[in-house]
């Protein structure tokens, strides 16, 4: 895959880089969380969300709604699925990572899309962004030797397990709550997830 910066214009559809707010502090906290060797997520963090940035976060970029800061981390170089939320999300780490992102306005009707569509931007260490509402993503990818530790910052409650049962249109799609999952057949989901990729699931390493 052709690996883009987020400094490109390229980016700009996606997401921006978040600047006046100090990270610091939640870079050198990330440090301390478990670095696995395949992936996993933590929707909130008690040590994190005990931070300043938290409520600079939820004051600045979320306009004072609740929020929460968890952690995505891992060893990952592929697409496997993509996602979006009713709302930005921010992440930064401390090593650098790839985001594989794509456009929800790109979701056909009946909710499939094109893989190819899709680009990878490196996020560089310390550098935080913002994904938009309408960006589609999923798990970070490795840019360096040792895996990534990024944290995941969304509104309060979202990624937590739903409360009612789900069918139809992009309804069938919502996994959990405030995430909408569209899955790769090669993406090792758990079985019955929402398929809807088509193409190749992408590897940064190709």
């Amino acid at each position: 895959m052709v690996i883009k910066k987020v400094t490109d214009e390229a980016f700009r559809k996606y997401g921006r880089i978040i600047r006046g707010i100090d990270f610091s502090g939640l870079v050198e906290g990330l440090k301390s969380t478990p670095l696995p060797s395949d992936v996993i997520y933590v929707p909130s963090d008690a040590d994190l969300e005990a931070l300043p940035v938290f409520e600079e976060l939820q004051t600045k970029e979320y306009g004072e709604l609740p929020i929460q800061i968890g952690y995505c981390n891992g060893d990952n170089y592929k697409l496997n699925a993509l996602e979006y939320h009713r709302g930005s999300e921010v992440n930064v780490s401390p090593q650098d990572f790839i985001l594989i992102l794509g456009l929800e306005a790109d979701v056909t009707d009946d909710y499939t899309y094109e893989t190819e569509k899709a680009e990878a931007f490196l996020v560089p260490a310390g550098v935080a962004v913002e994904v938009f509402a309408t960006t589609l993503h999923y798990a970070p990818c490795t840019a360096q030797e040792g895996g990534f530790q990024v944290a995941v910052v969304l509104p309060k409650g979202t990624n937590l397990p739903l409360d009612k049962e789900h069918a139809g249109y992009e309804d069938a799609h919502l996994t959990a709550k405030n995430k909408w999952l569209i899955g790769h057949p090669e993406g090792g989901l758990a079985e019955g997830s929402p398929m809807g990729l088509i193409g190749k699931n992408l590897d940064i390493r190709e």
